[in-house]
C-alpha cells in the first residue's frame, strides 16, 4: 500500500476555552454598565424610570410604598423573587423587571442575584440593548423616550404622549423629564 495523502487536523477546542472566553464578555459588560452607572445623565434616567415605575428594591408587583406588613415585599435578594399579587406577572424590584428579563439581561453580566446593584446594572443593560444608551447620555431623553416606553409601561412615549401600553398607568412626559433633573440629569 503506497501513501498519497496526509491531512492535518486542527484538534477541537477544549470547553475550558469558550467558559474562559464567555466568563470575559461577561465581566467587560459588567464593566461597562457599572461605568454607565457612573453617568450623570443615565443614573439620573434610570432614577426617572423608577419613580414612574412607583417600584422600591424589595417591592413584588402590587407592593405598595409606605404600607406596612406589606405582603408583596421581599427580603431575599439571593434570585428574582417570582409572582407578584395576582401570580399573573413577575415584575418585581426598583425598576419593575419580570424574571425572563431578569435571567437574560443578568446573564449578560454573570449576574445571578437581585440585589441593588443587580437592579441598577440590568436597568443600564436594557437601556443598551433597546439601543438608546448613547441618547441618554447626550441629554436627548426626548429620543429615548419612544423605546424606553415600550420597556416599562410607566413610560410615556415622548412629549405629550402617552404610554405604549395605554392599558397601563403612566406617568407624564413632563413630570418624568422633571424627575430626572431632579436626580441630576442634563438635556432636552
Amino acid at each position: 500500500m503506497q501513501l498519497r495523502t496526509t491531512r492535518t487536523t486542527t484538534p477541537r477546542e477544549d470547553a475550558d476555552a469558550k467558559v474562559i472566553r464567555v466568563k470575559m464578555k461577561q465581566s467587560t459588560r459588567l464593566a461597562e454598565n457599572e461605568e454607565l452607572l457612573g453617568d450623570r445623565n443615565v443614573a439620573a434616567f434610570i432614577k426617572a424610570v423608577a419613580l414612574a415605575e412607583g417600584g422600591g428594591y424589595d417591592f413584588k408587583y402590587g407592593a405598595i410604598k409606605g404600607k406596612r406588613n406589606d405582603p408583596w415585599r421581599f427580603t431575599d435578594y439571593s434570585t428574582h423573587p417570582g409572582p407578584g399579587k395576582g401570580g399573573t406577572t413577575t415584575a418585581a424590584g426598583m425598576y419593575q423587571i419580570n424574571i425572563a428579563t431578569w435571567r437574560d439581561h443578568g446573564a449578560k453580566m454573570g449576574l445571578t442575584d437581585f440585589t441593588p446593584r443587580t437592579q441598577d446594572l440590568i436597568a443600564v443593560e436594557i437601556l443598551r440593548s433597546i439601543g438608546v444608551i448613547e441618547k441618554i447620555k447626550a441629554g436627548d431623553v426626548a429620543g429615548a423616550m419612544p423605546r424606553a416606553a415600550v420597556k416599562w409601561a410607566a413610560l410615556p412615549k415622548g412629549p405629550g404622549l402617552t404610554s405604549a401600553h395605554p392599558d397601563q398607568p403612566f406617568t407624564t412626559y413632563e413630570e418624568f423629564f422633571r424627575n430626572y433633573q431632579a436626580a441630576g440629569g442634563s438635556g432636552k
